[in-house]
């Protein structure tokens, strides 16, 4: 349910709603827009009568939300909401407080996902080696992505494939950051390995095999980190929005949904890329939608084509896999741009970003 304010509702006005919620065991959350407050009234608030709270001084009127994902919902949140990735993590905090740090970490500019720009996040599948990830870092910030990806810990079908180096990889993520200035953002798997990630990571990626592991959803709701929601490859649009609504219970909604690619019987492409669920996740959330055209297509030559079909669906940014020697890869190197034709992909997206009125 959710609680919309008078234009030009006092703070008195707005508090004594917001005490009132909470006197009836419920959370609020405020949203407060241009012209409009709305108080959002978390719970299950089907005892509540509409009515009573229209008594109020300050209330215009009272709107009960009829999707079952509510904190996700448009109507709960109508702005879009824009993440802010600063690349701040426990173990950078000393060096970003040094007025006398000129590294590249301290001056890089806050990203934002979510608003006019369209944000390439961009690396391999799998961190496999200091002087693969380091060259990959530089490689993907000159062709102008703004956050750097890879898999510490990599969920594989085969239990005989490479699971990745667990935390030397966050090591080696971390130490490409301190190099290019790049936020990192890498997988987590399991609740437990969630504050160990969090130290090292700027976003939290949830999995397409994780994206129902509620007690995961709970974890990385609490650390309060930026999430990475990747939608379950047999998901519906309305399964990914509920499993968001777990860790936007947490009060963390600092949420990106990812379509991925869906299990369908078309066997030619890895998964089907879902492009409708770009407009139609834009029109029922305010959340940050960002498509992944690597693992949606399986194919590095089927990428291009994808990512600029994405920008013009609407996406907010990309997730791209780019490996220097893709034939080498351990993990996904099919689908793995070479640097040189992510550089000539970047180029190419440009013009539909402008075309759409974003830029990149």
């Amino acid at each position: 349910m959710i609680i919309v304010m008078r234009m030009g509702a006092t703070s008195k006005e707005i508090g004594d709603v917001i005490k009132r919620v909470e006197e009836l065991g419920f959370r609020p959350h405020l949203s407060a827009g241009v012209e409009r407050t709305i108080v959002g009234v978390i719970g299950d608030e089907r005892p509540l009568q509409p009515d009573q709270w229209e008594l109020l001084p300050g209330v215009e009127r009272v709107v009960r939300i009829l999707q079952p994902f509510k904190l996700a919902s448009r109507d709960f949140h109508p702005d879009p909401t824009v993440i802010r990735i600063n690349g701040v993590t426990k173990l950078a905090d000393a060096r970003q407080k040094d007025p006398q740090d000129t590294s590249p970490m301290a001056a890089r500019p806050q990203v934002s996902i979510g608003g006019d720009e369209v944000v390439v996040i961009a690396g391999p599948c799998a961190v496999e080696s200091r002087e693969q990830i380091l060259e990959t870092a530089h490689a993907v910030k000159e062709a102008g992505a703004k956050i750097l990806r890879g898999g510490a810990f990599k969920p594989r079908t085969s239990p005989y494939s490479f699971q990745g180096h667990g935390e030397y990889g966050l090591q080696l993520l971390a130490e490409a950051r301190e190099a290019t200035g790049l936020p990192i953002c890498t997988e987590v798997m399991a609740p437990g390995e969630v504050p160990l990630v969090a130290a090292y990571a700027d976003i939290l990626q949830i999995g397409t095999r994780n994206m129902q592991n509620y007690a995961l959803l709970h974890a990385v709701g609490e650390s309060h980190r930026p999430v990475l929601l990747k939608r379950g490859m047999m998901s519906t649009i309305e399964e990914l929005l509920m499993a968001a609504e777990y860790i936007l219970s947490h009060g963390n909604y600092h949420v990106m949904l990812c379509e991925r690619g869906i299990s369908t019987f078309e066997k030619y492409t890895r998964n089907t890329l879902d492009i409708n669920a770009v407009p139609a996740l834009k029109q029922l959330s305010h959340l940050p939608v960002i498509v992944d055209p690597s693992h949606a297509t399986g194919k590095w030559d089927l990428v291009d084509a994808a990512s600029r079909a994405a920008i013009a669906a609407g996406a907010d940014g990309l997730i791209v896999e780019v490996h220097p020697d893709p034939a080498r890869a351990m993990s996904d190197g099919a689908q793995s741009l070479k640097p040189e034709k992510f550089a000539q992909m970047m180029s190419n997206l440009k013009r539909i970003a402008e075309a759409v009125d974003r830029k990149m």
